[in-house]
This record gives C-alpha cells, sequence and structure tokens, in this order.
C-alpha cells in the first residue's frame, strides 16, 4: 500500500514537471470554482449560526469604563493624599521651591483627571 501510494505521487509529479502551464491551468480553475461556489453559498445560503463568541468582561467597552474610572479615582485620591502631606508641611514652614512645583504639577494633574483629559 505504501509503495503504491508513492508510486502514484511520483507519477503526478512527473507529470507536473512535464506539464506545468495545465497544472497551473487546472489549479487555477479549481481555484476559481472553489471560489464562485463560496460566494454563491455565502449569499443565497447564508449560514444560520451567528458570531457567539463573547469577549472577556475586561476587554469589553463597559469593563473598560469601569475599570478607567476605578484607575482614575486612585489616582485622584494619591493626588490629594499628596497634596495634604504638602499642606501640613507648608503649616510648618518647611515647604521648598521643590515643593511648589510639586504642588503646581499635583494639581494641574488632578485637574485633567477631574475633567476627564
Amino acid at each position: 500500500m505504501n509503495a503504491f501510494i508513492k508510486q502514484t505521487g511520483q507519477k503526478w509529479l512527473d507529470r507536473v514537471a512535464k506539464n506545468p502551464k495545465k497544472f497551473f491551468v487546472y489549479s487555477m480553475i479549481i481555484l476559481s470554482v472553489s471560489f464562485i461556489g463560496s460566494l454563491i453559498q455565502g449569499i443565497f445560503f447564508p449560514s444560520q449560526k451567528t458570531f457567539t463568541i463573547k469577549p472577556p468582561v475586561l476587554y469589553s467597552n463597559k469593563g473598560i469604563s469601569q475599570n478607567t474610572a476605578s484607575l482614575k479615582d486612585k489616582e485622584m485620591e494619591k493626588i490629594v493624599r499628596e497634596l495634604k502631606l504638602l499642606k501640613e508641611k507648608r503649616d510648618r514652614n518647611a515647604l521648598q521651591k521643590e515643593d511648589s512645583l510639586r504642588i503646581e504639577f499635583l494639581f494641574n494633574k488632578y485637574q485633567q483627571l477631574k475633567d476627564g483629559h
């Protein structure tokens, strides 16, 4: 059986090697008929099954908006905590030049998060 398959395969390869134009033409005819048949089937006899794979909640729009909202809230809480610490530092008269830059940066970041940019 194995020898028969090898012998038949060798015959076909020899034919293809001797007549590459015929092989190409027959291949293109088969591919074209297959493509046209597939189009006809898709247009006139559509599949009854619809695409039912649902993405995980993590990747859905609802999940993304909830995740970004919670991240935004956490970020805003961090900023408020740091601003409170800097306020306490100001009350002790221990502010430095770098602290005022940090306050300005944190305030701008808080405004951006609050406005939703």
